[in-house]
């Protein structure tokens, strides 16, 4: 699908939102997109759309730092960065990396990948509480065990990127 570059300068972003919907959910979600490391040790996923290129490399499992970048050609556009962990070790990293998998298909099939969405995935509930829009954000998301308690948390923040 061909891409207009001037969706990138409307107030709104929608393009720019739905592309980064499209590309989350088609590589750590969708379990596609990779790609050979960019850094040593480095885990990186990539998803295009004629010039648009989306990237998320991360490092690390249990605890783990990542980026994602939106470029148009050479240009940035957007960008996140991440951190998550496990805070019990009533959750294993598979666990909790399927219970995100699972809650980010359901996310990203409302069209979003921003704030206030909660979703139950076996006997873990996901949280994902945010602010902003596309442009600046920042939020976390978190799993919960069957008694409530905080097993997994992940700390994110990102927006445009202008010259």
């Amino acid at each position: 699908m061909p891409i207009d570059p001037t969706i990138f300068t409307e107030p709104t972003a929608t393009g720019l939102n739905d592309f980064v919907v499209r590309a989350k959910a088609a590589t750590y979600a969708g379990g596609g997109g990779r790609v050979a490391p960019v850094r040593t040790s480095s885990h990186d996923l990539e998803y295009r759309e004629g010039e648009l290129v989306y990237r998320d490399s991360y490092f690390g499992g249990t605890d783990f730092l990542g980026q994602e970048t939106v470029h148009l050609g050479d240009r940035p556009l957007w960008g996140m960065n991440y951190y998550g962990y496990l805070l019990t070790d009533g959750i294993t990293a598979f666990t909790a990396g399927e219970t995100v998998k699972a809650a980010l298909t359901a996310l990203y099939a409302e069209g979003r990948f921003l704030g206030g969405f909660r979703y139950t995935v076996g006997d873990f509930g996901y949280v994902d509480e945010s602010s902003g829009t596309v442009e600046r954000f920042r939020g976390v998301e978190h799993i919960l065990t069957a008694t409530g308690e905080r097993a997994y948390e992940l700390r994110y923040h990102g927006g445009r990127i202008l010259d």
